[in-house]
């Protein structure tokens, strides 16, 4: 305690005051001075004590403060009766829970990107791989036919590397919080023609039904390019699940509560361990000969969440999966 600068001149003076006070006491008369000498020792024994117990305190708080600062795994701080210390006691406490709470995330995020970037340099490796070995078989091949299968091969295996990296950009802006999504009126039936426009031309070649119902003067508010790139995501999907002379349904449904957008496909549906983790990140379902690197759900779903939107996957009872998409009013 002595330590303490404003410790010491408060004992000072104190001293000074009792001194004056006993001297002055036993002017008047003996008992005058006793009297004053046992107020002074009390006073001064009561204080100390009372001080020694609050740096006590004070003490112990050091003691956690300086536990959590060398990565503590248990964190303590005592209650006191009501006063200013039990306040900074308070707020202590909640300042080493606020900094342990961002610790414990600081540390998922760091292992969530660590994964991340092994999933990212598995995705690409794969395709790399590929393309490496129809390159040496392109230059050991002389048959014209061949030659012209593996370089369209090529050339598909180079479009997904594009579509990935593209995608993972994407996902690496949403992620850092620098993409300002427009706020503007869309109308929904727009928004499935321009979705829909860079698909036409496969789904004729591979013999797919499409079906829209929208209805008539039908809006949404958003940004038009990102939701149209959310919807093309599941397209993809749909179109892949579908396959040759399948079948892609989109309804609207526009009513008081939300503006909803339901995509079904005429394909196999989904597993029923996959449908809780299908807009996982990376996440490609139990089938290990799945297409698709999990990373298109997952950037639609970011898309309509950050636009106040919701998506949800599931199988339909007719068969197939079902997409559904809503936009509370």
């Amino acid at each position: 305690m002595l330590r303490n600068k404003e410790f010491r001149q408060f004992a000072i003076l104190f001293s000074l005051m009792a001194a004056a006070a006993v001297i002055l006491g036993f002017a008047i008369n003996r008992p005058a001075g006793i009297l004053a000498a046992s107020s002074a020792a009390a006073f001064g024994a009561a204080f100390f004590a009372f001080t020694k117990t609050r740096y006590k305190s004070i003490a112990r708080i050091s003691d956690q403060i300086d536990l959590v600062l060398h990565n503590a795994d248990h964190l303590y701080i005592g209650e006191s009766d009501e006063g200013e210390l039990s306040i900074l006691q308070s707020e202590i406490t909640k300042m080493t829970l606020r900094i342990r709470e961002q610790n414990d995330a600081l540390k998922k995020e760091k292992e969530h990107l660590a994964d991340s970037l092994a999933d990212v340099a598995h995705q690409l490796r794969t395709p790399l791989t590929s393309a490496n070995l129809i390159l040496s078989l392109l230059a050991n091949n002389p048959d014209e036919n061949e030659r012209k299968a593996f370089v369209r091969e090529t050339e598909e295996l180079l479009l997904r590397m594009d579509w990935l990296i593209t995608s993972l950009l994407k996902l690496s802006r949403l992620d850092a919080g620098i993409v300002m999504f427009q706020s503007e009126q869309i109308d929904v039936n727009n928004l499935i023609c321009d979705a829909l426009r860079p698909f036409l031309i496969p789904m004729e070649l591979h013999d797919i039904d499409l079906q829209t119902d929208v209805p008539e003067g039908m809006l949404i508010q958003g940004d038009s390019g990102w939701l149209s790139e959310a919807i093309q995501n599941i397209l993809k999907n749909c179109m892949e699940s579908a396959g040759e002379k399948g079948k892609i349904e989109i309804v609207c449904e526009d009513n008081p509560l939300f503006a909803g957008i339901v995509i079904h496909d005429s394909g196999p549906g989904f597993e029923k361990e996959d449908i809780p983790c299908l807009f996982d990140r990376f996440y490609r379902g139990k089938n290990p000969n799945a297409a698709g690197y999990g990373i298109g759900l997952s950037l639609c779903k970011m898309i309509i969440t950050r636009q106040n939107g919701s998506v949800a996957a599931g199988n339909h009872p007719q068969g197939g999966a079902v997409f559904s998409i809503r936009f509370p009013k």
